[in-house]
Protein backbone atom coordinates (compact mmCIF):
# COMPACT_ATOMS: atom_id res chain seq x y z
CA UNK A 1 0.00 0.00 0.00
CA UNK A 2 1.36 3.40 -1.10
CA UNK A 3 1.50 6.11 1.10
CA UNK A 4 0.42 9.73 0.53
CA UNK A 5 4.63 10.89 0.74
CA UNK A 6 5.47 7.94 -1.13
CA UNK A 7 2.54 9.10 -4.43
CA UNK A 8 3.37 12.78 -4.15
CA UNK A 9 7.39 11.19 -4.44
CA UNK A 10 6.46 9.97 -7.62
CA UNK A 11 4.75 12.00 -8.58
CA UNK A 12 7.58 15.12 -8.30
CA UNK A 13 10.12 12.84 -9.73
CA UNK A 14 8.16 12.04 -13.37
CA UNK A 15 7.50 16.32 -13.48
CA UNK A 16 10.96 16.39 -12.92
CA UNK A 17 11.94 13.88 -15.41
CA UNK A 18 9.26 14.83 -18.05
CA UNK A 19 11.19 17.90 -18.38
CA UNK A 20 14.48 16.78 -19.24
CA UNK A 21 13.13 14.87 -22.28
CA UNK A 22 12.39 18.35 -23.81
CA UNK A 23 16.01 19.84 -23.16
CA UNK A 24 17.62 21.32 -26.07
CA UNK A 25 21.14 21.32 -27.99
CA UNK A 26 22.45 23.86 -29.35
CA UNK A 27 24.59 23.66 -31.68
CA UNK A 28 27.67 26.28 -32.12
CA UNK A 29 30.80 27.41 -34.11
CA UNK A 30 33.71 26.96 -33.08
CA UNK A 31 37.49 28.43 -33.85
CA UNK A 32 39.39 25.59 -36.18
CA UNK A 33 43.10 25.41 -35.91
CA UNK A 34 43.27 26.55 -39.25
CA UNK A 35 41.02 29.80 -39.66
CA UNK A 36 43.16 30.50 -36.26
CA UNK A 37 46.07 30.00 -38.80
CA UNK A 38 44.91 32.43 -41.15
CA UNK A 39 43.94 35.05 -38.34
CA UNK A 40 47.19 34.93 -36.49
CA UNK A 41 48.58 35.08 -40.68
CA UNK A 42 46.78 38.43 -41.37
CA UNK A 43 48.03 39.86 -37.70
CA UNK A 44 51.79 38.93 -38.53
CA UNK A 45 51.66 40.23 -41.72
CA UNK A 46 50.13 44.17 -39.93
CA UNK A 47 53.19 43.55 -37.71
CA UNK A 48 55.50 43.35 -40.29
CA UNK A 49 53.90 46.03 -42.26
CA UNK A 50 54.70 48.11 -39.18
CA UNK A 51 57.84 46.45 -38.41
CA UNK A 52 56.40 45.32 -35.02
CA UNK A 53 58.05 42.50 -32.83
CA UNK A 54 54.92 41.25 -31.29
CA UNK A 55 53.25 37.61 -30.04
CA UNK A 56 50.48 36.97 -31.31
CA UNK A 57 48.55 34.26 -29.52
CA UNK A 58 44.68 33.08 -30.19
CA UNK A 59 42.31 30.85 -28.02
CA UNK A 60 39.02 29.22 -28.76
CA UNK A 61 36.04 30.78 -26.88
CA UNK A 62 36.62 29.61 -23.52
CA UNK A 63 40.75 30.68 -23.37
CA UNK A 64 42.21 27.75 -24.24
CA UNK A 65 45.18 28.27 -26.52
CA UNK A 66 45.07 27.38 -30.05
CA UNK A 67 47.92 28.90 -31.52
CA UNK A 68 50.54 31.26 -30.51
CA UNK A 69 53.57 32.92 -32.33
CA UNK A 70 56.46 34.90 -31.59
CA UNK A 71 57.73 36.92 -34.24
CA UNK A 72 61.39 37.11 -34.40
CA UNK A 73 63.12 39.24 -31.51
CA UNK A 74 60.06 39.47 -29.51
CA UNK A 75 60.56 39.50 -26.16
CA UNK A 76 59.51 36.14 -24.05
CA UNK A 77 58.03 38.05 -21.43
CA UNK A 78 54.92 38.81 -23.92
CA UNK A 79 53.95 35.40 -24.66
CA UNK A 80 52.26 35.07 -21.55
CA UNK A 81 50.69 39.01 -21.32
CA UNK A 82 49.33 38.00 -25.03
CA UNK A 83 48.10 34.90 -23.79
CA UNK A 84 46.49 37.00 -20.86
CA UNK A 85 44.98 39.56 -23.22
CA UNK A 86 43.51 36.48 -25.41
CA UNK A 87 41.67 34.86 -22.83
CA UNK A 88 40.63 38.21 -21.09
CA UNK A 89 38.81 38.91 -24.38
CA UNK A 90 37.32 35.34 -25.23
CA UNK A 91 36.18 34.72 -21.56
CA UNK A 92 34.80 37.95 -21.00
CA UNK A 93 33.46 39.06 -24.39
CA UNK A 94 35.35 42.12 -24.91
CA UNK A 95 38.05 43.89 -25.45
CA UNK A 96 40.87 43.69 -22.74
CA UNK A 97 41.19 47.38 -23.29
CA UNK A 98 37.97 47.87 -21.18
CA UNK A 99 38.92 46.38 -18.13
CA UNK A 100 42.54 48.45 -18.75
CA UNK A 101 39.89 51.97 -19.25
CA UNK A 102 38.24 50.81 -15.77
CA UNK A 103 41.27 50.83 -13.64
CA UNK A 104 42.22 53.86 -15.22
CA UNK A 105 39.50 55.55 -14.26
CA UNK A 106 39.24 54.54 -10.82
CA UNK A 107 37.39 51.09 -10.95
CA UNK A 108 40.08 49.06 -9.26
CA UNK A 109 37.97 46.54 -8.13
CA UNK A 110 38.37 45.09 -12.10
CA UNK A 111 41.37 44.25 -10.40
CA UNK A 112 40.18 41.40 -8.80
CA UNK A 113 38.30 39.33 -11.89
CA UNK A 114 39.34 36.06 -11.63
CA UNK A 115 41.32 35.60 -15.30
CA UNK A 116 40.94 39.16 -15.98
CA UNK A 117 44.43 40.26 -17.98
CA UNK A 118 43.42 44.27 -18.27
CA UNK A 119 45.54 45.46 -20.60
CA UNK A 120 44.91 46.68 -24.06
CA UNK A 121 45.61 44.05 -26.75
CA UNK A 122 43.01 41.31 -26.50
CA UNK A 123 40.18 41.52 -29.10
CA UNK A 124 37.18 38.79 -29.56
CA UNK A 125 36.96 37.03 -32.56
CA UNK A 126 33.48 36.78 -34.24
CA UNK A 127 31.67 34.42 -36.33
CA UNK A 128 28.28 35.31 -37.02
CA UNK A 129 27.63 37.48 -33.96
CA UNK A 130 29.29 35.36 -31.87
CA UNK A 131 32.30 35.40 -29.94
CA UNK A 132 34.59 32.19 -31.10
CA UNK A 133 37.25 33.20 -29.42
CA UNK A 134 39.99 35.48 -29.68
CA UNK A 135 43.17 37.33 -30.69
CA UNK A 136 45.88 38.70 -28.23
CA UNK A 137 48.81 40.99 -29.29
CA UNK A 138 51.77 42.18 -26.97
CA UNK A 139 55.34 43.70 -27.76
CA UNK A 140 54.69 47.03 -28.69
CA UNK A 141 52.75 50.11 -27.39
CA UNK A 142 48.96 49.58 -26.52
CA UNK A 143 47.60 50.93 -29.35
CA UNK A 144 49.93 49.62 -31.34
CA UNK A 145 49.19 45.93 -30.12
CA UNK A 146 45.41 46.51 -30.26
CA UNK A 147 45.60 47.43 -33.91
CA UNK A 148 47.00 44.50 -34.93
CA UNK A 149 45.15 42.22 -33.10
CA UNK A 150 42.06 44.20 -34.94
CA UNK A 151 43.56 43.12 -38.13
CA UNK A 152 43.74 39.71 -36.91
CA UNK A 153 40.54 39.38 -35.71
CA UNK A 154 39.30 41.47 -39.28
CA UNK A 155 40.27 38.12 -40.72
CA UNK A 156 37.67 36.16 -38.99
CA UNK A 157 35.10 38.26 -40.91
CA UNK A 158 36.57 36.57 -44.45
CA UNK A 159 35.64 33.27 -42.76
CA UNK A 160 31.51 34.43 -42.73
CA UNK A 161 31.32 35.43 -46.43
CA UNK A 162 32.52 31.75 -46.94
Amino acid sequence: MMTWFTRVGIALLLLATAGAGNAQVVTKKVLTLSAAKKIAAAAAAEAQKKGAKVVIAIVDDGGSLLLLERLDDTQVASVEVGIGKARTAAIFRRPSKVFEDQIRDGRIAALALAGATPLQGGIPILFEGKVIGAIGVSGETPALDEEIAIAGANAAKSLEAK
